[in-house]
């Protein structure tokens, strides 16, 4: 049975009844990290960093290689990729590029069973507002959403770290499918 098959009108408007019902359980984005990896340190990680810190509008920070790999002339220890982390309305407005530049349509094996969702950007000079550089280049970038509920802190406080959340306050796959198509309009299509 595929995933569009059950997420049915009916079942949407269930999960938006529960959500309403109670504010601790409707959803939200906690973060959105965006990656791009350019393997062996070259000249390409400058310009990878210059590119994230454009499209974000935040500091990106570069990645470390965590172990030496001879096929790829990769050594332990050099950086390798560049990452940012973006929350709050920065996320949001990232995220509306992300999807203008995806045609507001998603696989549901983009998603995982925790809610969250992972999609990959061929080239960036595709998302909207951006030119092309020769001297910077194409880059393809991963974007990571992570949606959780409410309190879901308590996993990752100082204070009683040892809590844990229940599976039935996580986040599932449907109801992060539901989300995104209630915050953003997008379309969920089959696998």
């Amino acid at each position: 049975m595929s995933t569009t098959a059950v997420l049915t009108p009916g079942v949407e408007k269930k999960i938006i009844e529960k959500w309403n019902s109670n504010p601790m359980l409707k959803p939200r984005i906690s973060k959105v990290t965006v990656n791009i990896g350019v393997g062996a340190e070259t000249d390409r990680l400058p310009k990878a960093l210059k590119v994230l810190e454009e499209l974000t509008g935040a500091k990106p920070v570069p990645r470390r290689a965590k172990k030496t790999i001879k096929d790829f002339n990769i050594r332990k220890g050099e950086n390798i990729a560049a990452i940012v982390t973006l929350r709050g309305a920065r996320a949001r407005e990232f995220l509306r590029k992300v999807f203008e530049t995806l045609g507001y349509r998603l696989k549901a094996s983009y998603f995982d069973d925790y809610g969250n969702v992972s999609v990959g950007i061929k080239e960036h000079i595709h998302m909207p507002g951006v030119r092309y550089d020769p001297e910077i280049g194409v880059f393809g970038m991963d974007v990571a959403i992570t949606i959780e509920r409410p309190g879901y802190r308590i996993m990752r406080r100082k204070r009683c770290r040892k809590k844990r959340v229940p599976r039935r306050h996580r986040v599932n796959k449907l109801e992060a499918m539901v989300f995104l198509k209630n915050e953003f309009g997008v379309e969920i299509v089959g696998e």
